[in-house]
């Protein structure tokens, strides 16, 4: 399986796609923004100016879309890959999305012969891009096996989880300790520049300690230097987070901290931080605490702190 096409070139697919390329694949990648298709081209992908085109004479096609409805036209709408993909072709779908929606594409494509793997990734597009990531599978296990190859260009850990629809459900657990420790990280930072700590050192004595988490390393840094460019767009997040909460409530699990970081996380987005980083919350929680988020997280009694001081 060497002939891969990529649906959907934007921050994850651009670092899928640059995997699977040093990987020795033959990629193909389409993008309804050209552009970002294009900014691959020097690393041997071939563009396509269609979902047909991107499939044809594939091994497998990955989608990785922003949204649920760009998820399903894309597999199930006119034109989609249910229609225009080679019958010996497995798709493998890595946007996230919800566990009912992932089980009701993968009929559809079972439906037309279609091999379908449910496979999202958990990892930062910086992450997928070093080959620093997870890939959470679900499937037929013998399609996954075939697949195998594919996925170690791509990432050092595949771990198969069950039929189709359990990796999307596993992706939503992941991304909920994601969104929570993010928040307590900025919350922990802010408590203490409030005091009086200086925020570096405080960052420096947390990763010693029980408190240290994957995300600390990741957005510690940022929420330090007051920058958020986007691993993952905090907008996209809130999509996520909507599927958390709906899933939670389909069987009937209460997700109250969920809940919170929902509602801090979208009061970053509606201040018009929705491009950047989901590290931004941070600049939420120091607004509430009378901290002035730019310039960078300094601590209490620092010129910066001030209201009004940029």
């Amino acid at each position: 399986m060497r002939r891969i096409g990529i649906i959907g070139v934007g921050l994850l697919g651009r670092a899928v796609a640059s995997r699977l390329l040093q990987g020795g694949f033959q990629v193909t990648g389409y993008d309804t923004r050209p552009e970002q298709v294009k900014a691959l081209r020097s690393q041997g992908l071939r563009p396509a100016a269609s979902i047909a085109e991107a499939a044809a004479g594939a091994d497998a096609v990955f989608t990785l879309l922003p949204s649920i409805e760009s998820a399903d036209a894309v597999v199930r709408g006119p034109g989609g890959l249910v229609e225009t993909a080679p019958r010996e072709a497995t798709l493998i779908q890595m946007s996230t999305i919800s566990p009912d929606l992932t089980r009701r594409l993968g009929e559809a494509a079972a439906a037309k012969g279609l091999g379908f793997l449910d496979a999202p990734m958990s990892g930062t597009s910086a992450m997928v891009a070093r080959g620093d990531c997870t890939i959470l599978v679900g499937g037929d296990p013998a399609c996954v096996e075939r697949c195998r190859p594919i996925f170690a260009a791509i990432a050092p850990r595949t771990i198969y989880v069950g039929a189709v629809g359990m990796a999307s459900l596993a992706k939503l657990v992941t991304n909920l300790l994601v969104a929570l420790n993010t928040a307590a990280l900025a919350e922990a930072l802010v408590l203490g520049a409030k005091g009086g700590l200086d925020p570096a050192k405080t960052l420096e004595a947390l990763a010693g300690t029980a408190a240290s988490s994957r995300m600390m390393e990741i957005r510690g840094p940022l929420m330090l230097a007051g920058e958020f460019p986007p691993q993952m767009k905090l907008d996209l997040f809130l999509k996520d987070l909507r599927l958390m909460l709906e899933e939670g409530q389909r069987l009937g699990v209460p997700l109250p901290l969920t809940s919170t970081a929902q509602q801090l996380y979208t009061a970053a987005a509606a201040a018009g931080a929705g491009s950047q980083d989901l590290a931004v919350v941070i600049t939420t929680l120091e607004r509430l605490a009378g901290l002035t988020p730019h310039p960078p997280l300094s601590p209490r009694g620092g010129e910066d702190n001030r209201e009004g001081a940029h």
